[in-house]
């Protein structure tokens, strides 16, 4: 779907809410209406009500209170595994975060927008950013969503369901592991190349999350990695602009026709450096022209996809706004992002808890967020203080009341696009036909970057693993006994697996094959005579992974990253 309509559409609505702003709010200074009471004429009908989810929004927007139209705009972490009941530690969480004991009662008081979801994955390189688990399993998380939409459901703005979001990005950072259907990541799309296959697994992606009450994905990652980036790495979908494009296009159109709201991440672009966002504040070197060319063609392409929402990262991009994240950078949010690409949907600050911005206060960096032009503050440290910022800076002036409106606008209107397309059933999650498509899309993946092109390994096989793969091990011994290859413990001809921050010291220089389930950088220096890359260690890419060793399949893969002394495939035509 187009992302026009939606970008005209919201900014001639965002005006029409701006002009009616003196109506929303406590404001001592508007006029009362008055109505004729001569008799003599009928007072004029009122319109009907808008059906369309911009109108709705503008027309909720209108009846607001400061309150209301500030907690619009805050989308915090709770901790707690379900909504109204939460054990001691997750209280003392709550209250120290928002002074409350619950995540109902933090909806509740401070009428929020939305919430998301966070959890610990041991690969995952934002784990530190995460201080809480609220994912378990998803009859879990559907009950937990359940409750916390009943509370939103109390608020003024609760006819606009609450937005609830998570970072399902799969690969490495995946916050719901158990019982759904796990995709391959994002560096095995570009892989494979195929942004049909891509959007067909992202679909799957998106109704699985609907079903358990997310309506908000913050994926896909659109960043182009462009640098030996850790934090990034296997989370893009590859090193050039244009193939990164296609397929975060097709995960947008996946996701969004599920009805999740998909968010482009994390611009300007944080492949851009190799540096961590979650310690420090990265910096980008690139010219503008640079920035225009080789990172945003992803976004461009999400946006023109329909992407109802783009990440801002802390980042400082030196030829645009030197010493600014672009989380607070009017010049990068607002004049390139919404000026110069186009886009009307919301914006979204990464994590408000991460080192670039607790530079300030959670009130103040709340109110810089959103005059640079975010209309969504994410994961605040402190809940309350960014509340009372807010309101303070609305009050006092230096929040101006149009901007808030327009944030609050943008925000609604996501949310009733996204009510007008219901949730399937929970018996949706990993069905076998959901699984086929992942499969598909691990299976395009498998790529071969030294020794030939298909044919089984000699047999019996020993599958072995760097520290701590045991559970991937022996996921891909059962898909090899399953396709009927002999594994014994030792002595057979080795298959050697290696993943997520390992490095040469990680390798086996006896492995026949070495096997990259990550970036695959550390085969460089591998020794051994067949090179494999599956870019993740999901069941899906060790079963294509198996099939590929057992001569029945054709590893059709390209590396989608440049590694130093292989080609991209040894396999012609691929």
């Amino acid at each position: 779907m187009s992302n026009r309509p939606w970008r005209g559409g919201v900014a001639v609505v965002a005006l029409t809410a701006l002009l009616a702003s003196g109506c929303s709010g406590n404001d001592p200074d508007r006029p009362t209406p008055t109505r004729s009471t001569t008799g003599t004429s009928a007072a004029p009908s009122a319109p009907p009500p808008a059906t369309d989810p911009a109108g709705r929004a503008a027309a909720l927007v209108a009846t607001l209170s400061d309150e209301d139209l500030v907690g619009q705009v805050l989308m915090p972490y709770a901790y707690g595994d379900a909504a109204t009941k939460v054990s001691p530690g997750s209280a003392a969480g709550n209250q120290a975060l928002a002074g409350v004991d619950t995540p109902a009662e933090m909806i509740s008081k401070y009428r929020l927008g939305g919430l998301i979801l966070v959890g610990f994955s041991a690969d995952d390189p934002t784990k530190g950013n995460q201080e809480t688990t609220n994912v378990d399993n998803p009859k879990q998380v559907h009950d937990l969503t359940t409750g916390l939409r009943a509370a939103a459901g109390k608020l003024a703005a609760g006819p606009a369901p609450l937005l609830i979001g998570t970072d399902q990005e799969y690969g490495v950072v995946t916050r719901v592991t158990d019982g759904v259907t796990m995709l391959p990541s994002a560096l095995a799309a570009g892989a494979a190349g195929d942004p049909k296959l891509t959007e067909a697994a992202w679909k799957v992606a998106g109704t699985e999350l609907a079903a358990m009450g997310i309506n908000v994905d913050f994926a896909p990652v659109a960043d182009v990695l462009a640098t030996r980036s850790t934090v990034i790495g296997s989370r893009s979908y590859g090193a050039d602009p244009q193939q990164a494009a296609a397929q975060v296009g097709g995960a947008v159109r996946g996701l969004q026709a599920a009805g999740v709201a998909a968010t482009l991440k994390h611009f300007p672009g944080h492949g851009h450096s190799a540096d961590d966002s979650h310690q420090d504040l990265p910096v980008l070197t690139q010219s503008a022209a640079a920035l225009r060319s080789g990172a945003w063609p992803p976004f461009t392409a999400g946006m023109e996809a329909g992407a109802m929402a783009v990440m801002s990262g802390h980042l400082d991009a030196r030829a645009i706004d030197p010493g600014t994240p672009a989380t607070f950078s009017h010049k990068l949010l607002t004049d390139v992002l919404r000026g110069q690409l186009g886009f009307q949907g919301v914006v979204i600050t990464d994590g408000m808890n991460m080192p670039p911005a607790k530079r300030w206060a959670p009130g103040e960096a709340a109110v810089r967020a959103l005059n640079a032009g975010n209309d969504l503050i994410l994961m605040t440290p402190n809940v309350g203080q960014a509340y009372d910022g807010l309101l303070a800076a609305l009050r006092g002036g230096s929040l101006p009341r149009p901007r808030l409106v327009e944030a609050v606008t943008r925000v609604l209107t996501m949310k009733f696009r996204l009510a007008e397309r219901p949730a399937g059933p929970m018996s949706t999650l990993n069905t076998p036909g959901h699984r086929a498509a992942a499969d598909a899309l691990a299976a395009a993946a498998v790529t071969v970057l030294r020794g030939k092109c298909g044919g089984a390994i000699p047999g019996p096989v020993t599958v072995t693993a760097s520290g701590g793969r045991d559970g991937t091990r022996n996921a891909l011994t059962a898909a090899l006994t399953a396709a009927g290859v002999s594994v014994k413990p030792s002595g057979g001809t080795i298959v050697h697996l290696v993943g997520y921050g390992d490095g040469a010291g990680d390798l086996r220089p006896d492995a026949a094959v070495t096997v990259a389930m990550d970036t695959p950088y550390v085969l460089a220096t591998a020794k051994s005579p067949t090179l494999l890359a599956t870019y993740s260690s999901s069941r899906a890419s060790m079963t294509a992974l198996a099939a590929v060793l057992a001569g029945k399949a054709r590893p059709g893969g390209r590396s989608p990253v440049a590694v130093s002394g292989l080609p991209a495939t040894t396999c012609p035509g691929s």
